[in-house]
């Protein structure tokens, strides 16, 4: 059976996410407390054995309006789980500023706001909460820039479309400019490769746009950055994988994450698909083409 527990602080897309799993055939349940995991597991894994093909999927939300302690004891609860189980941990998150912003359009109450507590402080607060079960995240997933089309986009290509033996691959290039994107297992910076910015008739394509192709293509440095990469991902991944990572993603850094970070990660999603693996691209500056 498939066991996804999906965890994160408010408004960072935790419903959306539940949402698309049932969408995809899984059972849902929101905001489970964290002390009726175990059970829930030995219970499905009965409910498995008797289905007619053995699969049952099931996802949960598990969020900061648990009881603490239950909370804080989730790594207990998690080794009480059957090895049998294909469990997989999913955080979703966004900055303090996001998480606000979102909050104030939408004029929600954060659960843990009060009159004692502000909601920059329920946010700080909720971050501790949740640190127990973030830490031990499979994937996190920072929603900052991302509309809940595409944070469900996401969901269902990492989360949906990968089986037990799977590890879901993403490359995701962005622009220093605008932080280190949180979600981030592996970091590559090419700034210092020609920047096609500063010859004004590039500047306005990006770099899956031929022009831009053409000039860092033709380049040797850009050439063997990628090689470099290649060769460091080639002899690292089979052992993320044999240790059992269900999910990597890959950032490729530039200064404004259009041009030479947006060409090596197609480079880099071309190389390493294969039709049995989850490999994706997703561009954190634009709507990729």
């Amino acid at each position: 059976m498939k066991l996804v527990i999906i965890s994160g602080r408010s408004g960072s897309g935790k419903s959306s996410a539940l949402n698309m799993l049932e969408d995809l055939d899984f059972y849902c349940i929101d905001n489970l407390p964290a002390g009726l995991l175990p059970a829930l597991a030995k219970q499905a894994i009965d409910a498995d054995h008797h289905a007619d093909h053995s699969n049952v999927k099931i996802a949960v939300s598990i969020d900061a309006r648990n009881i603490p302690t239950d909370l804080s004891c989730f790594p207990q609860l998690m080794a009480e789980i059957p090895d049998e189980v294909d469990t997989n941990i999913i955080y979703l998150d966004a900055t303090n500023s996001t998480l606000i912003k979102r909050f104030s359009e939408t004029r929600r109450k954060h659960p843990l706001s009060n009159e004692h507590m502000s909601l920059k402080e329920a946010i700080e607060t909720e971050s501790l909460l949740l640190d127990s079960i973030s830490a031990m995240a499979d994937l996190s997933i920072d929603s900052s820039t991302m509309s809940l089309h595409e944070l469900r986009q996401v969901i269902g290509d990492r989360v949906g479309g990968k089986s037990s033996s799977d590890m879901s691959l993403l490359f995701q290039s962005f622009g220093f400019k605008s932080n280190i994107p949180i979600d981030s297992d592996l970091v590559f910076d090419v700034r210092c490769l020609p920047n096609p910015y500063w010859n004004t008739e590039l500047r306005e394509f990006t770099g899956q746009d031929q022009p831009v192709i053409d000039f860092l293509k033709g380049n040797d440095d850009v050439q063997a950055m990628i090689a470099d990469i290649t060769q460091y991902l080639e002899n690292w991944l089979p052992k993320f994988r044999d240790a059992k990572r269900s999910y990597t993603t890959v950032s490729i850094g530039c200064t404004g994450g259009k041009h030479r970070s947006v060409f090596i990660a197609e480079a880099l999603h071309k190389h390493f698909s294969e039709p049995d693996n989850v490999v994706q691209v997703r561009h954190r500056e634009f709507k990729h083409h």
